[in-house]
This record gives structure tokens, sequence and C-alpha cells, in this order.
């Protein structure tokens, strides 16, 4: 085969597939340059380089330039020392490489299968790297293709320009069927480049994807009218979605149901019949959870900012309805809402609450040395500890109807004595460990140190010998040097011990 054919080549295979004619020069030289080799019989270095215009190639070995370790050169082969290769190029630096050109072989006698995998690889690379940059920007949005097969529960979609979907068993709706031929969309997640197998991960059980089909059946939301804030879904079952309208003049609601229920209805129908209720968004975190419930009634909401959770209390007939099948209503209003929702009938809220109101009293009666009187307005004006009757301002507790300024002074004076007696006898039980006679009484220890360790759990000259000489170094502030001395002279014991024996 001529040189000319070099070129013939490139430019049919460039065209078939669609890939850069510069790649297809890459993999016939590397096809070449791997001839080369298995001719010689050595794993040698091989450079081909191919004139793009004339078909032309020249042949060349080289010798990676590197630095010759005490038992000389790794891959001799393939390698020459820094000082060789600047005797012949003093210019020459370490990773360059040495060349010597020699004869080539014939592209023509070149073994059918090595060139044909070369180039094929080389081929299936660049058809990759075009996927991806093709998707790189479609990436978490949605995408629509053809199903081309299902294997175990994984289906693989033809998303057309030679691309390929998966869409993992995991990811698909539960008892959805998919078939060959069938359209289907779905929410581009990832995409990975990998050696072999798919690039472009698609979702239908993401709530991303549900957020996705309401943009396309609410035009409102593109012309950014209507903003879609968070979804949550139990995929092929039920799922929940909270919107907010930037036109006041506009119900974010009525408009994503659309006349009839048909816009619902379409995205519903994209969802193996996936129920979807639509919720009002409310920058009121407890307005918000009690949209979320919807259907369900709520009487009454008691958020605990610290714990992250809300207490929701319905009407007992309506509980069942509050939690949903499975606990399904529940779970999705907590993960739409992103706080701990624990739902209960009106009499378990109260009994729940009426405890919690009692303890507080009890926690202030003992605490102030007051009556249950006095104990149970500070209660029912919303303060729940010591610190805020101490620091909450003054005027803010004088205007409880039932206190005067006296009875406040007196109030803020018990709690500010009780937080005093609390932080002396917190300080007094850290400091009740004391240390034992043989860490006091041991070489190189001072009174002074013993008790810092001490205060660490350090009591004992055993409990010294089990620490690190960086532990003492960072924790007590002793230099490397005194600190392995004093391990070593607690550690003593041991080795006498271990004479012993």
């Amino acid at each position: 085969m001529e040189n000319k054919e070099i070129l013939l080549v490139a430019d049919t295979v460039s065209n078939e597939k669609g890939v850069d004619r510069e790649v297809i020069f890459e993999a016939i030289e590397a096809a070449l340059a791997s001839a080369t080799k298995k001719k010689r019989g050595q794993e040698i270095e091989v450079r081909v380089d191919i004139d793009r215009k004339t078909g032309d190639y020249d042949t060349y070995r080289r010798w990676e330039v590197v630095l010759s370790g005490d038992n000389g050169l790794e891959e001799p082969l393939r390698q020459t020392s820094l000082e060789a290769a600047q005797y012949e190029q003093p210019e020459i630096q370490l990773g360059e490489f040495i060349e010597e050109q020699i004869d080539s072989v014939e592209f023509g006698r070149i073994a059918a299968q090595t060139a044909k995998q070369v180039i094929v690889q080389k081929v299936r690379e660049a058809e990759r790297r075009k996927v991806i940059d093709a998707y790189i920007e479609k990436e978490n949005s949605l995408v629509m293709g053809q199903v081309k097969r299902v294997e175990r529960g994984n289906v693989y979609v033809d998303l057309g320009d030679n691309a390929e979907g998966f869409i993992p068993r995991e990811e698909m709706i539960p008892r959805e069927s998919m078939r060959p031929g069938d359209r289907v969309r779905g929410f581009l997640y990832k995409i990975a480049s990998e050696v072999r197998g798919p690039q472009l991960f698609i979702s239908r059980t993401a709530p991303e994807f549900l957020m996705e089909l309401f943009k396309l059946e609410v035009p409102e939301v593109g012309q950014g009218l209507i903003e879609i804030i968070a979804a949550a879904r139990d995929p092929g079952m039920r799922a929940k979605i909270a919107v907010k309208s930037n036109e006041p003049r506009m119900d974010p609601v009525g408009a994503c149901v659309g006349m009839r229920g048909s816009r619902v209805q379409s995205v519903s129908n994209e969802l193996a019949g996936e129920r979807v209720d639509i919720i009002l968004w409310d920058d009121n975190p407890a307005q918000f959870a009690v949209n979320a419930m919807s259907p369900a009634e709520v009487t009454s909401i008691v958020i605990d900012e610290e714990k992250g959770s809300m207490d929701i209390a319905v009407p007992e007939d309506k509980l069942s309805q509050a939690i949903g099948r499975g606990g399904q209503n529940i779970k999705l209003a907590s993960q739409l809402t992103g706080w701990t929702l624990n739902v209960m009938d009106e009499a378990a809220a109260e009994e729940k609450s009426e405890g919690e109101s009692r303890q507080l009293v009890e926690n202030f009666m003992e605490q102030l040395d007051v009556d249950e009187e006095v104990a149970v307005i500070l209660v029912q004006e919303g303060l729940t500890t010591i610190d805020e009757v101490a620091y909450i301002p003054e005027a803010e507790l004088v205007e409880i109807d039932e206190f005067d300024e006296d009875i406040v002074k007196e109030l803020r004076g018990r709690a500010r004595d009780a937080l005093l007696t609390l932080a002396i006898a917190k300080e007094a039980a850290s400091g009740s460990v004391k240390p034992q006679d043989d860490l006091l009484n041991m070489e190189f220890m001072t009174d002074e140190l013993a008790n810092q360790l001490s205060k660490r759990g350090i009591c004992s000259m055993e409990d010294l010998a089990e620490q690190s000489t960086d532990e003492l170094e960072e924790n007590e502030g002793l230099d490397a040097e005194f600190a392995g001395q004093l391990i070593m002279k607690a550690r003593e014991p041991w080795f006498a011990e271990d004479g012993a024996k």
C-alpha cells in the first residue's frame, strides 16, 4: 500500500465516523509504532511522524532522559542518563527525549488487526470526547431519547449523534415498563468519562426531574413569574413541589395545576401516574410546614429550632390522613421543608405540651426558689431557662402584668446567683480529680504540672506512661525533649517488670 493510501484511510474514516482527521493520523502513527516494536522484538520507545500533506512518514527510536540511580537505569532500552544525553546535546533537560531515526515499516505490511484495533480505539476515544463536549452544557437538565435495550432493569437510551444514555435500575420509577423503541425523558444528573460503558447517567426518580418537567409544562416558570423552590418524591406514588410567585397578582398553584388540571396531569402521566401535590411556599417555616402537610388540616404547631424539628397537631380523625400510607405524607413534607416533622393528634400534643410546661415550672421553682404561681407566669410568657430570666432586658419583664420592678429585680438577682452557683459547681467538679502520689513524687515532676495533667485524666504514672510525646507536647505546652523524658521515666516500672520475667 503506497503512502497516498494513508491519506485515503484518514479521509475515509474521518468522514464515516465524523472524527477529526488529526485523530486518525495519530491512530495510524500509533499503529506503525506498534508494528515497529513488534518487528524488532524489543520493548523500545518508538515515535512515528506522518506528513499530513504527502502521507510520507519517518520513524524514530527514542530514549527518555532520566537521572541514573545507584543500580543504573530501570529501563535501559527506553531510557538514557542525563550525563550521557548532555554529552551529545548540552541543552537537553530531564524528561525530554533523545531520538535516532530508524528504518520504517511499510504501512501495507502492518498486521491488519493491530492497525484496526488502534484506529478503532482512537476513534472511540474521540467519539467519547465529542459526546461529552456536546452534553456538558446539558448536565442537570432534561434529555430525551429512544430506548435501545433493557438489561436487568437497566435502560440504555439512544440520545442521537452517537450518544448513549444510561438509566440505572435504581433510577427507574418502580414498576415502570420500558421496551425498545419507546420514547423516554429523564434528568441528566452525571456525565462521566469511562473507558467502557455509558457516560451519560439519567434519572427518572430524582426530585429535579419533577421540577424540570414543571418548567417544561408551565411557561410562567421560564418567564420568571413563578419560581420552583423544592420538590420531594416517592417515585411512582406521590410527590410534593413547592412554588412561589414573583408576580403578586399571579396564583402560582393555579398556574402549575393548569386549566382543569391539564398541566399537572401531563407531568403525572410522564411519571407513570405519580400523584403531585402543589404546595405554596412561604418564608415563614411554620406556615410552610402547614402548607406542606396538605391535604391534612393542622390545628397547632410547635417549633424547636435547636433540634430542627416541629411538633404538628391535627384532629384525631385526620391523623391517618396527615401521616399518609406508610408515613408517606409526613415523610414528603419533612423532605420538602427540610425540618423533622412530628405529627400527633390534638390530645397527644396537649399532653406533651403540658408535660414540657410542667417540667419548666418545676425547674424554675427549684432554681429560683419561687412558688408555683410565679413559675407558671414565667413559662406562660415564653421563658424557658434561668439564663433568659437573668439577661433579657429588664423592661420586658416589668411589662408582665403580675410583676413590678421589685419582683423583677429579685428574680433577676436569684437567676444570676443560680447561674453563679452552677458555674462554681462545674468548676469544682472539673478539679475534683487529684493527682496520685506516684505521679507527684516522680522525678522531674512539679506539683503544678501534676495538677495540670490530672485535669486531663492523667492522674498516675501508669496514665502518663501510656501517653505519646506528641500528645504532651501539643496539649501541655511542653517541649519534645522534656515530654519524652517524662514519659520514659513513667515507663521505667514496665521495663523493670520485663527484666524480672
